[in-house]
């Protein structure tokens, strides 16, 4: 595997628990014939380009890691899913209306100090154009848009780049006319396939705000090697943070898949499609005495990058569950802990550069979903910003059972670029 094209982030945080047999013996060990994948396409990178992806990479690091810390405190944490990229897409249309320290914040955060905002803009960019267009089995929609209050006026140098770099055709609407937040829920789903129908209601919506800037992702993915229905059945699932056990839907199959493991965790990568996308699993080892209780170590993307380049191909036992995962993540507090609090600051936040009035960011907020099942992944995410004015193994079979909380991440293959990351904790 190419580590300099294969530059991925994640954040982990996951709750152990004890492992059961899934019961893969030999009548389930039906184990597909090999057969060639079909030809996969990939996005042609500079050197430069791949520094700007692996920045981009570490903020989702960044972020899940906060997101996580935020939940530390929950007894039986949540399931999560999340969209980095998402978040960069509506936060980089924003950042080309800032200044000055706020703007500086921002390019820190994305992970671009050392580049700046031309370079989120030339990445966004890339991804919105490139990405749908890798492989003809896997639908990656990526969108963009600005609703502006009326009596405001955006900047022209900044809605010429949300234009150029972003694809965003702002629209002018009275927020007080009882239907905007029906059209901006209505524009969310039009652009996830209806998986995200609502990402504001009565108590999110402000009729005074200046304005709301909308990404959205959609992904649907085929896995390569499909799961056989016939093989799913109802098994134990340790649910994190207690002892107690559930029953999920668990599939099962045994074939040729990219495969690594450490001392902590295997790591399992299941490709979609032509292989231009995959979702890597990454599940907890447990057994070896270890307090289940206790949360790994995050890693970095240095070490990302390194269990990525020991993958080797392997032959798997295969157990995952079928599962839906819904969230809504007030970001806020996350961003601002990752160190841009001035543009949630009404007194310093400096957006001098996006319309004619002083705003800062008065909401900020992702709601995503993803289905896993025997046939793929079906992945959406919308961020919205709403703005507001200032007044101021290599031999024999390898088993890969999850039925306890892991990690998973859906990337692009050829840069790496973090698309989703989540966790499945069983509930």
């Amino acid at each position: 595997m190419n580590n300099r094209k294969t530059w991925a982030a994640i954040a982990l945080t996951l709750l152990t628990a004890s492992v059961t047999s899934c019961s893969l013996d030999g009548r389930n060990r039906e184990q597909e014939s090999a057969s060639p994948l079909p030809v996969q396409t990939g996005m042609e990178l500079t050197r430069a380009e791949l520094e700007i992806v692996s920045h981009s990479n570490e903020f989702a690091f960044n972020l899940f890691r906060q997101i996580s810390v935020s939940e530390s405190a929950v007894t039986s944490p949540k399931s999560i899913i999340v969209s980095p990229i998402s978040i960069t897409f509506a936060l980089g249309m924003l950042n080309n209306g800032a200044a000055n320290d706020t703007q500086a914040q921002i390019n820190k955060v994305l992970g671009f100090e050392k580049t700046g905002a031309d370079s989120i803009n030339a990445f966004c960019s890339k991804m919105l154009n490139s990405a749908p267009k890798l492989d003809s089995l896997t639908k990656v929609l990526i969108a963009n848009t600005i609703y502006l209050n009326k009596g405001y006026n955006l900047k022209p140098v900044f809605l010429q780049k949300a234009k150029t770099f972003y694809n965003a055709e702002p629209e002018t609407r009275d927020f007080n006319d009882g239907k905007t937040m029906d059209v901006i829920n209505r524009w969310a789903g039009d652009h996830t396939e209806q998986m995200i129908q609502k990402v504001l209601d009565e108590d999110t919506f402000e009729p005074n705000a200046v304005s709301y800037l909308l990404n959205a992702i959609y992904f649907k993915g085929t896995w390569t090697r499909k799961f056989d229905i016939g093989n799913t059945v109802e098994s134990q699932f340790h649910h994190a943070g207690s002892t107690k056990e559930v029953l999920r839907p668990m599939m099962r199959q045994t074939a040729e898949f990219d495969y690594a493991e450490s001392d902590d965790f295997q790591a399992l990568s299941l490709p979609y499609g032509n292989g231009s996308f995959r979702m890597t699993v990454l599940l907890p080892i447990t057994g070896k005495g270890q307090n289940l209780n206790t949360l790994p170590p995050v890693p970095t993307a240095e070490s990302w990058q390194q269990l990525c380049r020991n993958m080797h191909s392997a032959t798997v036992d295969v157990c995952l569950p079928r599962f839906e995962t819904n969230t809504d993540i007030d970001l806020k507090k996350i961003m601002s802990s990752l160190g841009m609090p001035d543009a949630f600051d009404r007194g310093k936040a400096d957006f001098s550069n996006f319309c004619d009035r002083a705003t800062y960011i008065g909401l900020m907020k992702q709601v995503a979903r993803i289905k896993l099942d025997e046939e793929g992944s079906e992945a959406a995410a919308v961020t919205v910003i709403g703005m507001r004015k200032n007044s101021i193994g290599d031999s024999g079979y390898i088993t890969f059972n999850a039925n306890h909380p892991f990690l998973y991440i859906i990337s692009e293959q050829s840069t790496g670029a973090v698309f989703f990351i989540g966790r499945y904790t069983g509930e």
